[in-house]
């Protein structure tokens, strides 16, 4: 669990978001985040925040208000998807950081970041949906500052932002469109639209020991090749790995392909703090078939594993195509 710093020794902290290992149930386990001073980002974040904007008081009412809500639009399938729409592993640019910002007024203040792309909605013309986790969201829910239920004095709000330092595009959220709490999703809308293009998602699990991508980021410059500039101060990689296998919501060993639920996907390798929400895809096809979540302990002999959903879980969020009013 996080906590707040005295002021004298800081002026707040910023929570990446991971899930801490431990047995697949209960999901909802609280995250651990790691705390930095205050940086840069956190500075341009927290300068963002305007009165005009949707605050966390209103988007984590939305959130409880709009849980398991079905939108009355279609995702796109798109498992093989065409070369102009194929994710390439060059850079960061079409992943965002997603940020939770309050700040009381008092000189502290705390920030929550993840990951999130955006989704290709047909007919989505004011604004851009975004996928990202929601355990970031119920941390600073958690947060002494909301917790009061004070506003005096306090300004708060949630962003989409993508670039590197010098060129940030900060863009407010402006409403939860839907979630679902125990996959540990929620689907974000920015208005106006921003500049993250949408990525591809195929609606079909892929098989045990498929080579994958996943987007992996960092506070730090890694030694390692590869890392490159991402959001602000932080560094990305799109890190090689496999799909370990799936479980149902009990824990249970379950195969693609049968009537099983797959209710989550494990990965190698573990992802880093501040991933989770960003997607993982399938190398050969260029779409997204899972979203990180953090690590898992699995069992005993295998241990802790890179835990997430598959894609399909997505698509729960909107209407089946064919199904019309």
């Amino acid at each position: 669990m996080s906590s707040l710093r005295p002021l004298a020794r800081t002026l707040g902290s910023r929570a990446y978001a991971t899930v801490s290992a431990g047995t697949p149930s209960p999901i909802h386990s609280a995250p651990e985040p790691i705390h930095i001073v205050t940086s840069e980002l956190d500075t341009t974040l927290l300068n963002s925040i305007s009165a005009s904007q949707t605050g966390l008081r209103a988007l984590i009412h939305e959130y409880t208000e709009r849980s398991g809500r079905v939108l009355d639009s279609s995702l796109r399938y798109e498992s093989r998807p065409a070369d102009s729409r194929r994710i390439t592993f060059d850079n960061g640019s079409s992943v965002a950081m997603i940020a939770h910002c309050v700040n009381d007024g008092m000189g502290r203040h705390k920030v929550t970041v993840s990951s999130g792309f955006a989704l290709a909605i047909p007919g989505e013309t004011d604004g851009s949906l975004v996928l990202t986790c929601a355990h970031t969201l119920e941390e600073i829910r958690r947060s002494p500052f909301l917790l009061d239920g004070d506003d005096a004095g306090r300004a708060s709000g949630s962003f989409l932002v993508s670039g590197p330092a010098g060129s940030l595009s900060v863009n407010p959220i402006s409403a939860v469109v839907s979630a679902i709490p125990r996959s540990d999703i929620l689907l974000l809308k920015t208005a106006p639209a921003s500049p993250l293009p949408t990525l591809p998602v195929s609606p079909y699990p892929v098989q045990r020991e498929t080579a994958i991508r996943a987007h992996f980021v960092t506070h730090e410059r890694p030694q390692e090749d590869g890392w490159t500039p991402w959001v602000g101060d932080t560094w990305s990689k799109w890190v090689r790995g496999t799909v370990l296998g799936y479980r149902d919501f009990a824990g249970r060993e379950t195969q693609p392909g049968t009537y099983d639920s797959l209710s989550h996907m494990l990965f190698s390798p573990l992802p880093t703090p501040g991933s989770s929400g960003g997607p993982i895809v399938d190398e050969e096809s260029g779409a997204v078939v899972g979203v990180m979540l953090g690590t898992r302990m699995d069992n005993r002999v295998e241990g802790v594993r890179g835990w997430g959903i598959p894609a399909e879980t997505i698509f729960e969020l909107f209407r089946l195509p064919g199904l019309w009013k």
